[in-house]
Formats: C-alpha cells, structure tokens, sequence
C-alpha cells in the first residue's frame, strides 16, 4: 500500500527482464535471495509489483541458483512472467543476454532490473519511462546519490553532464571512487541496440565476467545518445545482500507504509512497533496500538482498534471492531465485534456485527450470530451458532471423533451453562438451556432445559480418613469443632470388608 501509482506510462515499454539468478551467497540461508521475504512480499515479488504499472506486453525473469523454488513462486505471483535459465552464473550482461535470447522478436524498449531492489517504487519506474522518452536517449540508467557509495559502481559523467561509464569499485581507480553517484542496477534502452551491444561485452575486468553495465560504455564510444535519471529517492535504489540488509529494507519499507497510512487519517500510536504488510489495508480513523502486525489481505474498517500486541493474518476487521491482544488467521470480524484479550481465532471463523469473543478463548470454522457471546476460556470449532445467544466459560465444543470433524447447531438466544461438552454433531435449538457441567450427547428440542450430569454425593470423613495431618485434613476438623484427626460423624466401623466405602474412595482416586 506504500507503492504510489505513477501517471501512464503503458505502451512505453515492450518487455521487463528481471535478474534472479545470483545464488546470495552472503544471505547464509537455503532460501533463494530473491525469494526472502518482507512486507508480505518477496524480494522479487516486490520488483513485479513496481514494473507491473508500466504494461508491458512480455516480463522474462532469468533464474539459476534455487531454480525450482523461484519458478514455483514466479507461477504462484506472476504466472504470466516467462522464466529465462541461466546455468553458469557468469555475470549481468550474460544474464542479461540470456533474457533477451527468449524474446528473439522484441523490438522497442526493455527494462533491466535486478531482482534484489525490493524498494523499487512503481513511481520511480515510471519517472525513468519519461525521462528516457523525454531525453531521446537509445539507453537510460537509473542512478542514486548517496552519502557512502562503497561497494557500488560509480557513474562516470563528461562536462556536460552526460553519462560516459559504469565503473565497478573493484575496477575503479582513486578518482573514480570518490565519486558519490552510483549505478541502481535500472537500464532502459532499446532491445536492438542493447542485444546487439551484449554481443561484444567481454570479461576482462577482476571478476572475470560479462558486466551489464559495459554496455553503457559500448554505446557511448559507438556515439549513441545514453543518459543517467537520479531517483529522487536514493532507498529506491538499495539492493539487499545479507540479513543485515534485509532487516534495514524491512524498516525502511514498514517506515513508508505507515507513513502513508497515517497520511491518509489512520491513527498509529507507535510506529516503532507496528508493522503492517504492502498488501494490507487500513481505512481512516482505525486506531493501530503498539505491538500491532498486520499481515496478508487483511483489512481493517474505518474507527476499528486493533492491539497493543496483536497479530492479524489474512483478516477482515470491521467498522468499528476492536480487537486486543489476540491473533487471528483468516477471519472475519464483523463491525462492532470485539476480541480478547488472549483469543485465537483461527482460519473460518466469521463473527456477526456485535458479536463477542472474550479472554482466552480459540475458536476455528464458525460462525457467530449478531450479538452473540463466547466470554471466556472455550473452544468452539465446526459451529454455527445464532443471534443472541451466549456460550458459558470453559465451554468445549467436541467436533473430532478422531476421524472427521462434526457440525454443532446453535439456535438463536441459547444459554449454554458453563463448562458444558457439546458432543458433535449436535443441535441445540432456540432459546434453550443447558446446565451447568453437562456433556450433551443428544439434540436439545427449542426451549428445553438439558441436564446431562451425575448426582452429587458426599463421602463424609475421606480426608480425615485418607488425609490425615494435613492442612486440610486439620482445617476440616477445626471447622467441625474437634480437635483433630478422623471425623466422627461416621459409624464405628464393623468387622470385614466395607465396599460400598472402598467404592467411594476408589472414585477420588486413592489408590
């Protein structure tokens, strides 16, 4: 949601090749690079994100390291991209050329972008689409000004102003390295000219290996016009090569969202601490607390609360909706619902407007009527219950046999007693009860009372009999009035067994 759309630039552009072959090496992780994540996107998805805005007719990503992991990914978020194999990793402009050899036919221009910028704005792209256009240049590069270039290569420009090379750190002399504008890994140029111009990059330089950027050079000793655009942002521009990085462009990019968020009127009382995925949306008015993460598609309704210390995946918060120190995946909470604190709900949960789920309590695959409440310390899953009803403490919805899950029905303005067994698959009907302590195993017709417990008996003197000394034994026999020891409200004992008794210890568990 950080992304600024750009005016039109479709048409402007023939074809998108982005560079995701490099194995990342410095990331120290199995994960492809381009395949890490952050703002509830890959690197690389967040490159096709900022270039999908500009039209262009073919988008060829070239792979190598972690192939079938990228190509998966590229099916799942850009299944029209076309994947370009590049075997030996040997270098940008080969790289490059492998791109360009699956688009034999490709005429006009062609970006190049790395496939590392997570950054990249939509915005950015299309300022370089204009200037390219505006400047008539055969070939563009997208360039930073930056305070420490280390590690970059430099751009190179004549009196004039025009770019003349690229020059790797590596390959840069002393004057070159001072210089504080660089290469942000953009090209856009004219697929002819750059095909062509790749044809005679070679690999002399430390490396040993084809750079893209040597193309620059080609052209401007050819006497073509090439040109450099400066991002006006120079973050745009930032590739990612560590966890270190990683983590900084995670901060950089939840700074931008939030920023734009509360832009536009939502209230963010710590930015620090929240952080809130591109793909989410947070309309005015809602109140984000501390320790808040919003993930995924969720969305949040306009004067909504969400946290301190909550996790939202994939979820749908309405109006006026507060939800507090909980997580949920996959929900849907109504307007004006309320959670928490300290409540799971899980992937088909569905709260009607109203609608309370409480302290500690997980709920999965239910629905839950207008107005209805589940207080506390209850598991409700395979449900559905009506409006107006209400679901005691420590309640247990018992939808698995073991085998398959099974329905419980909740009719409209039900009391469900507390710590009550709904035993599946069950109906309770409307505006019935259910007692206290009961395990329902059988449906419950509308207006009745269930009552599904074992009659209570007391077994005088147990503990002063099987506990005796201890506290409690002691404070039994003080409340008595006796001294101590075993009650004597209990018959002598005669001789023989007793097992009525032996019984009714066994049941307290004494061995």
């Amino acid at each position: 949601m950080s992304q600024q759309q750009p005016t039109t630039t479709t048409g402007q552009v023939g074809a998108v090749v982005v560079l995701a072959a490099g194995q990342g090496t410095r990331m120290r992780s199995r994960t492809p690079k381009v395949l890490h994540r952050l703002g509830g996107r890959s690197m690389l998805g967040h490159v096709l994100a900022a270039a999908a805005p500009l039209g262009a007719a073919q988008t060829v990503v070239v792979v190598g390291s972690g192939r079938e992991a990228v190509e998966a990914h590229l099916a799942e978020v850009a299944p029209g991209a076309v994947p370009a194999l590049q075997e030996q990793q040997l270098g940008s402009g080969h790289a490059a050329a492998v791109a360009l050899d699956a688009l034999p036919e490709l005429a006009g221009a062609v970006l190049i972008v790395n496939g590392d910028a997570p950054l990249l704005r939509a915005a950015t792209l299309a300022d370089l689409v204009r200037a390219h256009a505006d400047a008539g240049n055969l070939l563009t590069v997208l360039t930073a000004r930056v305070a420490d270039p280390t590690g970059l290569g430099r751009i190179v420009r004549d009196d004039a102003g025009g770019v003349t090379a690229i020059v790797e750190e590596r390959d840069a002399d002393a004057a070159q390295r001072a210089i504080t504008e660089v290469n942000a890994g953009v090209y856009l140029g004219d697929a002819r000219a750059v095909r062509e111009a790749l044809r005679r990059v070679g690999a002399a330089n430390d490396q040993g290996e084809q750079y893209l950027t040597d193309v620059l050079g080609l052209l401007v000793a050819d006497g073509e016009r090439v040109g450099g655009h400066t991002a006006a942002d120079a973050a745009d521009t930032l590739g990612c090569n560590d966890q270190r990085e990683l983590a900084a462009r995670r901060r950089t990019l939840n700074d931008r969202v939030l920023d734009d968020l509360m832009r536009a009127g939502v209230v963010v009382v710590d930015p620090q601490t929240t952080w809130v995925d591109v793909t989410v949306e947070v309309a005015a008015e809602a109140v984000l607390h501390p320790g808040t993460q919003l993930l995924g598609t969720t969305s949040v309704g306009t004067g909504a609360e969400v946290g301190p210390d909550t996790t939202l995946v994939d979820t749908r918060v309405g109006e006026g909706a507060t939800v507090l120190r909980s997580q949920c995946q996959q929900a849907d909470v109504g307007p004006s619902a309320t959670i928490g604190p300290f409540s799971y709900l899980r992937a088909g949960t569905r709260l009607a407007r109203g609608a309370k789920v409480g302290a500690f309590v997980e709920t999965k695959n239910v629905t839950v009527g207008e107005g209805s409440k589940i207080p506390h310390l209850s598991y409700v899953g395979d449900a559905t219950i009506g409006a107006g009803s209400n679901i005691g403490a420590a309640t247990v919805f018992v939808n698995y046999d073991g085998v398959a899950k099974h329905a419980t029905t909740v009719g409209d303005h039900v009391r469900i007693g507390s710590d009550t067994m709904l035993v599946a698959p069950l109906t309770i009907g409307d505006g019935a009860y259910t007692a206290a302590g009961s395990v329902i195993t059988s449906d419950v017709p509308p207006g009745a009372m269930a009552v599904a417990r074992g009659k209570q008996r007391n077994v005088a003197g147990w503990v002063g009999r099987r506990r005796p000394g201890s506290p409690s034994a002691q404070a039994a026999a003080a409340a008595a009035g006796a001294a101590s020891a075993p009650a004597t409200d209990t018959p002598p004992e005669p001789s023989g067994p007793h097992p009525a008794r032996t019984s009714d210890d066994d049941q307290q568990g004494q061995p």
